[in-house]
């Protein structure tokens, strides 16, 4: 029984658990949403969540304490920036855990963890992805219609060069 125990040990020792921890959280803030395992995101939630509370404090003692347990300045500009003031009237519960299902490999449960509202961040994500895979396929159908017009206009001058006739 786990009677009294507190945290998660994540089969790391302390240095590497913190580390881990700092950047599931760094890469949730910049991205909003990642895929992790079960426990990874159970122990990361209430570290993300102080971290929010933070950012919706947004005095410098605040900005001093993200910016002293996150990774980059990007994510400290962005916690303070958007984040916060987006969940500026929520008192908690700004982390979603999203069940996938099983990991090929070794059968770990799945996650998302995702911020609330970020929704319309993947939609845009999603739109862009979209509109590059379209583009990459129209330069690509382009250039293979190029290519054969090349090997066309190439294979009906080569024998004519030579005054042979083409059967």
């Amino acid at each position: 029984m786990r009677h009294k125990v507190a945290g998660w040990k994540l089969g790391r020792n302390t240095s590497h658990r913190r580390s881990l921890l700092r950047n599931l959280v760094t890469s949730l803030i910049l991205e909003e949403r990642i895929e992790t395992t079960v426990p990874k995101a159970k122990a990361m939630r209430p570290r993300v969540e102080k971290m929010i509370t933070l950012g919706k404090r947004g005095d410098l003692a605040a900005r001093r304490q993200a910016h002293a347990y996150l990774m980059t300045s990007a994510a400290v500009d962005k916690l303070f920036e958007t984040i916060g003031p987006r969940f500026g009237d929520r008192e908690g519960g700004f982390v979603r855990i999203v069940r996938l299902g099983w990991r090929k490999g070794d059968g770990a449960d799945k996650v998302f963890v995702e911020l609330l509202g970020s929704e319309k961040l993947q939609e845009e994500k999603r739109q862009k992805r979209v509109e590059t895979r379209a583009k990459r396929a129209a330069e690509m159908k382009k250039s293979m219609e190029e290519s054969e017009a090349e090997t066309q206009a190439s294979g009906a001058s080569g024998p004519a060069e030579d005054g042979e006739k083409k059967e």
